[in-house]
């Protein structure tokens, strides 16, 4: 570094820092004082007072005459030490105010509360069922104390609910009351455990329960509906409900014209199911035997799931819901002589009651019933790689729609698989018998499928 050969531009640059370094100080003492910037700087100019001891006052002081009285500087009107009080602010560490001694260095909560700041400006836990402001954790998830109520009122009274539109009704905090079947779902699926209400009706919790979020990996995030192509494939091509057609006219028996009705309807519903099986993907890369065989097995299955998703909302007694304008309670049922089929289907939909099942979710386990068979096929890793496709898709749906109990919810509707394979038998028995005593006309498609049994 060389030196600086002229002593003028030197004292140039030392005065100018000094300036700079008086007008720093002259804006800090400005900011803490409050005071304006040209008093302060004439304080700071000012050379401070020179204090000595005070000198003995004279008995006799003479009176001094008006024009030799000095000038008296104006005294500087300062406040005590133990009167200025700050507190720190904990973002910037910038003076906030006069606070008291007990909130110097206060933390941002206790910062807001002593400014006086509304409670409104607070960050607020949300009640995971309708929206509204939670109370807490109770019964294992955030919730207000409504829901917290309602779910408690349902579990000690075991209560039923039954849904008057179609299981999907939006809940939230101006509606919650609207549909008590939907909110009662919705409570299970957000997590909240049944165990955690006390039957015996005594207040305070069996047990402080408080679920831990299911973490995803860290590398991955959160899997959403509309990334999910099995699901995105088989929400298009979901056969709809359908409506039963006109009985002959020479049938006249009341059994024998709804066991006739019965049987269109499962012809029709085979036929839409077999395109349905067509559009997931990865089914056509089977072989067309093996996709056949898969079918034949399956169907009864994923029909019966199907009638039990629909038939979960009825209400108590169950009802069955065929069609739309077609639905048998358990004495109807009896009288056609297909009380074990009902038996069996209605064990599916509580099932899936218990696990609050949502409509991705069934599309998803019906897809999963068809990949889950047992009969004897040619490919079994093409068959392999079909059902773990559709496992992965149901994971992801089941993480998407239950960001808090995916692994409990998924396990839940893993445990419909062993009712369904119950109804599969009784769904097929209960049809031969109708075959075989000539009791309604069966079209030959479904005669195929029911004689088909490879397992």
């Amino acid at each position: 570094m060389c030196a600086i050969e002229e002593p003028w531009l030197f004292s140039n640059i030392v005065t100018t820092l000094e300036m700079i370094e008086s007008s720093h100080n002259v804006q800090l003492m400005s900011a803490v004082s409050g005071e304006p910037m040209l008093r302060r700087v004439k304080q700071e100019t000012e050379p401070p007072p020179h204090y000595s001891p005070p000198e003995p006052q004279p008995p006799h002081p003479q009176p001094l005459h008006p024009r030799t009285m000095p000038m008296m500087q104006p005294e500087l009107e300062l406040e005590s030490k133990e009167d200025v009080k700050f507190c720190v602010s904990p973002g910037d560490g910038t003076i906030v105010g006069n606070t008291s001694p007990e909130q110097q260095h206060c933390s941002s909560t206790t910062a807001a509360a002593a400014s006086g700041a509304r409670d409104d400006e607070a960050p607020r836990r949300v009640c995971l069922v309708c929206g509204d402001t939670a109370s807490g954790f109770h019964y294992g998830v955030a919730s207000c104390e409504a829901c917290k109520a309602f779910f408690k009122r349902t579990i000690q009274g075991n209560i039923e609910y039954t849904c008057p539109a179609s299981n999907e009704c939006e809940i939230n905090k101006r509606r919650r009351k609207a549909c008590q079947a939907c909110r009662f779902r919705k409570c299970l699926r957000t997590g909240m455990l049944r165990e955690g209400v006390r039957l015996d009706r005594v207040r305070g919790g069996r047990q402080k329960y408080r679920r831990a979020p299911d973490a995803p990996a860290l590398a991955q995030p959160r899997p959403q509906l509309d990334d999910i192509k099995v699901l995105e494939a088989l929400n298009s091509y979901e056969p709809e409900l359908l409506t039963c057609s006109a009985v002959p006219a020479s049938v006249t028996d009341p059994t024998a014209k709804t066991l006739a009705m019965l049987a269109d309807l499962y012809d029709k519903e085979l036929v839409g199911v077999i395109g349905w099986a067509k559009q997931i993907p990865g089914f056509t890369e089977l072989q067309l035997n093996d996709q056949m065989r898969l079918l034949q097995s399956t169907w009864a299955e994923m029909l019966s799931l199907m009638l039990a998703y629909r038939s979960m909302s009825g209400g108590s007694p169950l009802r069955l819901r065929f069609a739309t304008d077609l639905a048998l309670d358990e004495q109807q049922a009896r009288e056609i002589g297909a009380h074990d089929l009902f038996t069996q289907i209605a064990g599916v939909a509580k099932r899936l009651e218990r696990a609050a099942a949502l409509r991705e979710e069934c599309y998803l386990l019906k897809a999963l019933a068809l990949a889950n068979s047992e009969a004897r096929i040619d490919e079994h890793a093409a068959l392999r790689r079909f059902r773990d496709s559709i496992l992965a898709a149901l994971n992801d749906a089941v993480s998407a729609l239950r960001p808090y109990n995916g692994n409990s919810a998924l396990q839940q509707l893993l445990l419909v698989l062993p009712a369904l394979r119950l109804a599969d038998v009784a769904v097929r028995r209960f049809w031969a018998g109708v075959h075989r005593e000539r009791r309604a006309p069966m079209n030959k498609l479904f005669v195929e499928m029911l004689e088909a049994c490879l397992r």
